[in-house]
């Protein structure tokens, strides 16, 4: 219980700080298996409002040569990671360290972006990290990515990490300048993490402890479809 109402308290600070209104919500005790209870996950609904949904910006990357970046700090955070659950079976340590006001700065660089057109293609980083990030983006788009990790950061950390306040954005490229001043003029980090290529159909990422690999894309559609049809026969 102490659990839960410290997840309930943290989503009401982080409400009223950023002003987000929450249109309904559930959670139940009792959604167990045996002896096993379920983490205490509140699940929450907020609904927002795009002026004109034409010019909403999607999730799949498109043009050839578009830069790929990623808003925000990736930290060495894995604690109750995906990552970390779906290899080590594990959940503890410290949760990613969460800056408010960071979070208001990068909604309003997405919201100017996406008004402005900076952007062709956008996507939260949240569970699973930019691993999972980009792969959603590249099944949604059937459009291959070159990706390099970052000087500074090993490729556990820049693929697994789950560091919060950040999101990956597709910008064309004669848009490029205009995106990294609204970034500057906010200090924001950014880093340019790889570039679209229509070329192949597969992501390839290179620096992962000094090689190349690549995941093709129709093998990343059929793992992650085939998971509920495997379980449920």
């Amino acid at each position: 219980m102490w659990q839960f109402e410290q997840a309930v308290t943290g989503l009401a600070d982080a409400c009223l700080e950023m002003g987000t209104p929450v249109t309904g919500g559930n959670v139940s005790f009792y959604n167990q298996t045996g002896e096993v209870a379920i983490h205490p996950t509140p699940v929450i609904g907020v609904l927002g409002v795009i002026q004109n949904v034409e010019r909403r910006t999607p999730m799949a990357w498109g043009l050839d040569g578009e830069f790929v970046y990623v808003l925000g700090t990736t930290r060495d955070e894995l604690a109750g990671s995906e990552w970390a659950h779906a290899i080590h079976n594990h959940l503890g340590g410290l949760p990613p360290v969460l800056d408010l006001n960071a979070e208001m700065t990068l909604a309003e660089i997405l919201v100017a972006g996406s008004r402005e057109g900076f952007f062709s293609a956008a996507h939260d980083v949240s569970e699973g990290g930019i691993a999972q990030t980009t792969a959603e983006m590249a099944m949604r788009s059937g459009i291959g990515v070159r990706l390099d990790v970052p000087a500074g950061l090993d490729a556990f950390t820049f693929l697994w990490s789950e560091s919060a306040t950040r999101a990956v954005v597709v910008v064309p490229q004669n848009q490029n300048d205009a995106f990294l001043t609204l970034c500057q003029s906010k200090s924001f980090p950014v880093t340019k993490i790889g570039s679209v290529d229509s070329s192949i159909k597969s992501i390839e990422l290179t620096g992962v402890f000094g090689e190349t690999i690549s995941l093709a894309i129709d093998e990343l559609r059929v793992i992650s479809e085939e998971t509920l049809p495997r379980l449920f026969g």
